[in-house]
């Protein structure tokens, strides 16, 4: 049986992926210059190989928490990555950036929380922490269930939770990266770190 979380493995070892503090926004439909001017309005951005998003402003991203933006094609539509920051997991922000159409973000934060948003026309429909989407927020968070049930996430808010994150944990990032592809039709894999990604300064807020 395939593993539905094989394509998304990668992104779980911080010396392999993207780090340990990012931020990843899928939007199906939309090209890289339609992304990077929600996030940075008026900026033609320039273009560099994925290695050097870690270096694209004035500091090391990591160190500068954040700040920039690198948007890469991606099938479907495109994916926003932030090294060091996660503007597209704040609420005000996610509702903007996905104003006039659809987004779901993904963030690591291996010094605080990691968070999925799913967000359509200005609205959060959905947020987590993950694992688990039982304290989850949004206008209608049951919408994404048959699809947290696909990939063999709990939905229902009876269950032993202990049990239920010990189980989900160990994969929570590659299960959360599935549940994105699922929802928007865009996976991010691998692959995409060999084109290149276009760059801004973040200046939505």
């Amino acid at each position: 049986m395939t593993d539905p979380l094989a394509p998304f493995r990668w992104l779980d070892a911080p010396e392999d992926g993207l780090d340990e503090v990012f931020c990843v926004a899928l939007f199906p439909g939309l090209t890289p210059s339609e992304v990077l001017h929600r996030f940075a309005p008026g900026e033609a951005g320039r273009e560099v190989a994925f290695a050097e998003l870690w270096d694209v402003g004035d500091e090391p991203a990591l160190e500068a928490e954040g700040g920039q933006v690198g948007v890469v094609q991606a099938s479907g539509g495109s994916a926003a990555v932030e090294i060091g920051g996660r503007t597209a997991v704040l609420p005000e922000c996610s509702a903007r950036l996905s104003r006039g159409c659809e987004l779901v973000a993904v963030a690591r934060h291996d010094h605080a929380e990691d968070r999925f948003v799913y967000a359509v026309d200005g609205e959060v429909v959905c947020g987590f922490v993950p694992p688990l989407p039982k304290d989850g927020w949004g206008s209608d968070p049951h919408r994404i269930d048959a699809a947290l049930r696909g990939l063999g996430i709990p939905t229902d808010p009876g269950g032993d939770r202990r049990a239920e994150f010990a189980r989900l944990h160990p994969d929570k990032l590659p299960r959360t990266f599935a549940l994105a592809a699922e929802l928007t039709g865009v996976p991010f894999t691998r692959e995409l770190t060999a084109f290149p990604f276009l760059t801004a300064p973040i200046t939505v807020r």
